[in-house]
Formats: structure tokens, C-alpha cells, sequence
């Protein structure tokens, strides 16, 4: 299990009114978007957080599922203009929960309550995982609209049900949220994201779609140049429009950049490096995607590409089985396993295959292009000779891009280079974004010992700039100023025991002793080697002892001496005595009962 992890689980809709999911759904993603502002913190995602939703499912499963230490849970009622917000963390291993808060607010200040959320359970995790550095906000208002907004999480709600009908009613939504707010960046990136999809899956007209995309993409930029979500739209736009492989990797970069734990774009800059061939740096935002967004089918098909690409056409198609298992209509995992199938010499079986795709997801230029492919490298001539003919016709259509890359490969496989090389020169003429899909693949390999191979590869994905490596931290305190805080710091402990107060936190201690609450979790991690919680809770523990081992005490309980000390929850009290002492509080008096030295 991965350290810093933590998944959010849907909010419980505990309003009177059903039809207020949505409002739940909504600002349980608002807080994953907030957290996952914070760049050491992996925070899974809402595509396999929700896949719980209305679930009795043991939160230990469900971290163990996920990969996660801790478990953000929560509800929410909502009525008139009043809403109330539950929160409680949970450590999975040990099933405890070891902080809940609750929320009486109006609606009017939902951003702000949203941000104190956010702020408050990063600042309960930093407590208990160690150093990481928090901004001084998480969430910024969106719109000054409430009504707008309204719109905006039921248009997000409709869109991630993923099919057509549900996309186009959350683009009338959005379009609604637009009409009261002319500047909400956040629907205009939901209207590119749905037109994109919508022309992806090719359930509108594809250059309509993307259009419509484009258009929308461009306003939210100009609202909003640093949106993580503006800059991923720019990617698939670049890449499936342009045909620009660096303008596309250079936005992709810029969005994980701006937010870490972003799947779609950690996978998306996967693809790109596995496209250009770097499969160690492939392999390792691919590991990112599939820590954050463990369950999505997205993200493991993504892998499947990636094994497919990596040579091991077995991992790949026991994946993309998986993946058809789980969605009988998924177009991309029938054509990498037809791809796979080739690979592995299976010609028959991927002809056999490719007529089984339902002909309400087949697309034509696929299918074609699979079977004079199966033919080329099975040796039937007449066949190869009938369908290249065929494929050589579509591809002579501008918009044919199926076709366009079809042909290349097709040319590939007969080991024409002189005509494959030719095709292409033309085919990037037409922007054809497929043959960025298909020039580096298994099935063009044929080509790669030819020179002009190299000169097309670096027309196709040369980029200017490489990503660069994270910049190595500095110090947030140099040594003298560190042990300056150290000495300060002890002083005060000793001398004004804040622990005794059981509502003390780091953000709150920091305060009383005036350092920034970053400085103070970098010096309790880095210097005293302690987290926050450790850190107290080792006082704490102290003082329990103190005060049990006082004669003058044997009337108080000891959960009563606990709370004295500090604690504000039994479990935790034991958890931390234990996990200090190696034995429980009633068992650490009967050794001191019996004069063991303790």
C-alpha cells in the first residue's frame, strides 16, 4: 500500500429531497479536485472512488481495493438555502476514525465551506502521514452564481454517466450554467469535454464535434489559462486535430503540472511517451494513472496499449479481455486485441474476431483495414490483393484516416517501403492524426531498418523540449533557523503543555508559536524525524503516565486520565498508548503495579 494516499468516497445524500444526489456527487468531487491540488498527496480518483457509491462494502476492503491508508467519508443534507456537511477520516488498516467535523452553513458560502473542508482534512492527513506543503487556499470561487454552479454539478452529473443521451443533456445544462454566468471556465471545459466525446465516439459528426470542442476550449482558455482541465482538452485537440505531437505533449505536461493527480492527463502523457517510444518514462506516469485511478477501465486499457506496445502481446490481451468483459462496447479494446491477435501469429482467429464486433460500434475503416492486414501477413494473396485495392480506394478520401493509416501499415507488412514512405508523405498532407496512432506500432516495425524511418519518426514526434525533472526541494528552514524553531518549539511544549487541549492541531500550535504551519510540519518531519500526531501524542501518552502513576488519582478512570491528558477518543488513546509502550494502559500499570522498573 502506497504511503499518502487517500480515496473520498460519494457523500451520502441525506437531504428530504432525492434529487439532490447530484449536489452530493458534486461537492465530493469538488473536495477530490481540492485535494488533489497537493503534489505528495495521491488522491484516487472520483472514476473508482464512486465505483462504491450505495456499497456496504468494509472500509478496509475498499482501501484495500483502491491502495489507499485513509478513507474520507461523509454526508450531506441539504434544504432551502441551509446545508449541512459531515466528514470523518478513517485509518483503513486499523478501521479507526480518527477525526469527524460537521458544518451548519448557508448555501451562499459553499466555496468557502468547500475550501475550509479541504484545508482542514489536509491538514488532519499531514497530521497523520508526515511532510507535505498545503496552499494557503484549495478552492477558489467558481462563479459568483450560485444557480450557474447548480447547473454546472448536475450538467457534470449527467456527463459522467458516459453514454450519449446523458452527454447531451448535460451540455443543455451547460449551456444553461453559461447563459446566467458568461465567464464559468468550468463549463466551457465540460461543453469541450462533451463535444470531444460525443465526436470521439463518433455519435455526432466528428469534425462538427471537434469543432464545437475547439471553440469551447478557447474560451475557457481565455477565462482561465492555468485550468489543468483547458490544457488536456488542448492536448486532444493538438493530437487529434493537428496532428501536432509537441504541441500536444507540451499542454498534456502543462496539465499534470498544474495538477498532479490528474488521471486522464498522467495517462495521456503514458500514451504520448509510449508513442514516441520512451517506455520508461511511459511505464512511470502510467504507475501515477493507475495509483490514482486504480478501477477505471480507462486507465487499464491504457496499460493494455502499453504491454501491447512494450512487446507482451499476452499481459495486453488477458487485459483487454478484461477490459470487453467489463464493457462489451468498448471500440478500442476490439481493435488493440485484433492488433494483439496479429502479433501473435493468430491470423485466423482475428478474422474470425474482427466479424464479431456488433455492428452498432463496428467502424468500417477498421474493420477493413484488420482484414487486409490478416490476409497480407497470412500469405493469402488473392485476399490481400482484393482488400488492399479496397483500402487503397477509401483511403483516396480526405476524411478517411482509418484508411489513410491502414494503408501505411498495410504497405509495411508487404515490406513496400518506397510505397509506404510515398503514402505517408501525402497522408501528412491531410493532418492525419492516425498515423501518429499507427507509425511507431508493432505492425510498422517491418519499416524500422529503412533510413527514412528515422526522419518520419522525428517529423511525426520531435518536440523541442524534454520533460523536465522535478526541481529538487530546498530547505523550508536553513540549519540555524532550524534549531533556532527546535529549541523554541520544545520550550514552548514543556513550559505551556498545548497538548493538554484535545482540539489542538498543527495548524493551530503553529499559530501559538507564530511559525508558518509548513515550517512547523518540515520541522517536526525533517528535524525531530516525528509526525504531528506522534509528535503530541508521545506528551500525551507522558502526562497519561504522570498521572497514573499518581496515588492521588486511583479514583479517576483511566479513560478519564486519558481525556486529562488530551485524547479525545478512546480508540485513540489505546491506539497510541500501545503503539508507544507496547502494551495496553491497564496492562502497563499491573507492570508498574508489580515493580517491574516501568
Amino acid at each position: 500500500m502506497t504511503s499518502n494516499t487517500i480515496a473520498v468516497l460519494p457523500f451520502v445524500n441525506r437531504s428530504p429531497d432525492p434529487d439532490n444526489e447530484y449536489f452530493c456527487d458534486g461537492i465530493t468531487e469538488e473536495i477530490i479536485n481540492a485535494l488533489a491540488r497537493i503534489e505528495q498527496l495521491k488522491v484516487t480518483s472520483r472514476t473508482s472512488s464512486f465505483q462504491f457509491k450505495g456499497q456496504a462494502i468494509a472500509v478496509k476492503n475498499i482501501a484495500q481495493q483502491l491502495g489507499v491508508e485513509v478513507i474520507l467519508e461523509g454526508s450531506i443534507r441539504l434544504s432551502g438555502r441551509k446545508v449541512r456537511i459531515m466528514a470523518q477520516l478513517v485509518q483503513a488498516e486499523e478501521d479507526f476514525h480518527f477525526w469527524s467535523e460537521t458544518w451548519d452553513r448557508q448555501l451562499d458560502d459553499i466555496f468557502a465551506v468547500q475550501d475550509e473542508i479541504s484545508l482542514l482534512i489536509a491538514d488532519k492527513l499531514r497530521e497523520q502521514f508526515g511532510h507535505f506543503e498545503i496552499e494557503d487556499h484549495l478552492v477558489e470561487p467558481q462563479t459568483d452564481s450560485l444557480d450557474a454552479y447548480a447547473y454546472a454539478l448536475k450538467a457534470r452529473y449527467y456527463h459522467n454517466q458516459w453514454n450519449p443521451s446523458d452527454v447531451k443533456k448535460a451540455i443543455e445544462l451547460f449551456e444553461k450554467a453559461i447563459v446566467l454566468d458568461p465567464r464559468h471556465t468550468e463549463s466551457y471545459v465540460g461543453l469541450a469535454d462533451a463535444y470531444g466525446f460525443l465526436a470521439t465516439t463518433q455519435f455526432m459528426d466528428p469534425a462538427e464535434g471537434w469543432q464545437k470542442a475547439a471553440d469551447y476550449t478557447q474560451q475557457a482558455f481565455e477565462l482561465n489559462p492555468k485550468n489543468a482541465g483547458v490544457h488536456y482538452q488542448l492536448a486532444n485537440l493538438a493530437f487529434f486535430t493537428e496532428c501536432d505531437f509537441a504541441k500536444a505533449f507540451e499542454h498534456a505536461l502543462e496539465s499534470i503540472r498544474l495538477k498532479p493527480n490528474y488521471p486522464e492527463a498522467q495517462q495521456f502523457v503514458a500514451f504520448l511517451y509510449t508513442l514516441e517510444g520512451s517506455m520508461k518514462e511511459a511505464e512511470e506516469h502510467l504507475g501515477l494513472a493507475l495509483l490514482i485511478d486504480p478501477l477505471s477501465q480507462e486507465t487499464l486499457f491504457f496499460k493494455a496499449f502499453f504491454d501491447y506496445r512494450n512487446g507482451d502481446y499476452k499481459s495486453a490481451l488477458r487485459q483487454l479481455d478484461a477490459c470487453l468483459q467489463a464493457n462489451p462496447n468498448n471500440i478500442p479494446a476490439y481493435i488493440q486485441r485484433s492488433y494483439c491477435l496479429l502479433m501473435e501469429g493468430h491470423y485466423q482467429e482475428t478474422l474470425d474476431f474482427i466479424h464479431q464486433i456488433p455492428k452498432d460500434i463496428t467502424v468500417e475503416g477498421d474493420k477493413l483495414g484488420i482484414i487486409c492486414l490478416a490476409h497480407i501477413l497470412a500469405g493469402h494473396q488473392k485476399e490481400a490483393a482484393s482488400t488492399l485495392e479496397l483500402l487503397r480506394a477509401e483511403a483516396a478520401k480526405p476524411a478517411a484516416f482509418q484508411a489513410h493509416s491502414y494503408l501505411f501499415m498495410a504497405y509495411a507488412c508487404l515490406e513496400e517501403a518506397d510505397a509506404a514512405f510515398e503514402w505517408l508523405e501525402e497522408a501528412l498532407k491531410l493532418n492525419s492524426s492516425v498515423l501518429l496512432l499507427s507509425y511507431s506500432g508493432q505492425l510498422s516495425k517491418r519499416l524500422s531498418g529503412d533510413p527514412r524511418y528515422q526522419v518520419f519518426h522525428e517529423r511525426l514526434y520531435g518536440r523541442g523540449g524534454r520533460e523536465e525533472n522535478a526541481e529538487q526541494k530546498t530547505a523550508l528552514l536553513d540549519e540555524a533557523t532550524s534549531e533556532e524553531y527546535r529549541q523554541r518549539l520544545l520550550q514552548f511544549m514543556e513550559e505551556e503543555e498545548p497538548y493538554l487541549n484535545p482540539g489542538l492541531s498543527l495548524r493551530s500550535l503553529a499559530e501559538q508559536i507564530e511559525f508558518h504551519p509548513n515550517k512547523l510540519s518540515w520541522l517536526l518531519n525533517e528535524s525531530l524525524g516525528k509526525n504531528y500526531n506522534t509528535f503530541i501524542n508521545e506528551y500525551r501518552v507522558a502526562h497519561f503516565k504522570k498521572l497514573a502513576l499518581d496515588p492521588a488519582n486511583a479514583h479517576i478512570s483511566l479513560l478519564g486520565l486519558a481525556y486529562e491528558s488530551g485524547f479525545n477518543s478512546k480508540t485513540v488513546f489505546n491506539t497510541y498508548f500501545k503503539k508507544e509502550t507496547g502494551m495496553t494502559p491497564r496492562a502497563f500499570l499491573k507492570s508498574a503495579d508489580s515493580g517491574s522498573g516501568i
